[in-house]
């Protein structure tokens, strides 16, 4: 009987705690009264299409770039061409070395042209397609480069014959013996 007298009052000391900090919350909101916010009237302000298109506009023209995947890594490469920021054509290049790779990334190789040609860039995002779940990823690492390419409008094709003219407009040095 005398373990059941201290447990009672063990108890009671942290039960009266909760009861006076429950009334104590009780009222100091019974005082206060209930205050709605008026809502802010709403103003609807017109968008032009221009302005609410959330599209980039990329350059025309041919870009290339090259997609890593996997813990190899593995890689594709990627050009496409554009036209009024739309895929028109498409091709990847696969570089696997391993025989059931290169089948994989050939395979992604024929089927991305039916997913992208004719889609808006900033639309393209492939999942897995031909039974392949990582080449899209070196795909759509490369379509990522694509796009940082075409918003300046400087492809792989385009820096290439600037960097030629560049070195054939310079004399040669021909050294004597």
């Amino acid at each position: 009987m005398k373990s059941m007298t201290r447990l009672s009052k063990r108890m009671i000391v942290p039960i009266a705690g909760i009861s006076v900090a429950l009334i104590a919350a009780g009222c100091a909101t019974a005082n206060r009264e209930a205050v709605r916010p008026t809502p802010a009237p709403t103003t609807v302000v017109p968008r032009s299409s221009a302005a609410s298109s959330p599209a980039a506009s990329y350059a025309d023209g041919e870009y290339t770039a090259t997609g890593q995947y996997g813990g190899l890594p593995s890689s594709i490469t990627v050009t496409a061409t554009l036209s009024n920021n739309v895929i028109t054509a498409v091709e990847v290049t696969p570089h696997a070395t391993d025989p059931t790779s290169l089948d994989y990334q050939e395979r992604f190789a024929d089927a991305v042209p039916a997913e992208v040609v004719g889609r808006p860039i900033d639309e393209v995002r492939v999942g897995r397609l031909a039974g392949s779940s990582g080449t899209p990823n070196g795909f759509n690492t490369a379509i990522q480069r694509i796009k940082e390419q075409a918003k300046t409008g400087v492809g792989l094709h385009d820096v290439q014959p600037n960097l030629l003219r560049r070195f054939v407009s310079q004399p040669a040095i021909n050294p004597t013996f």
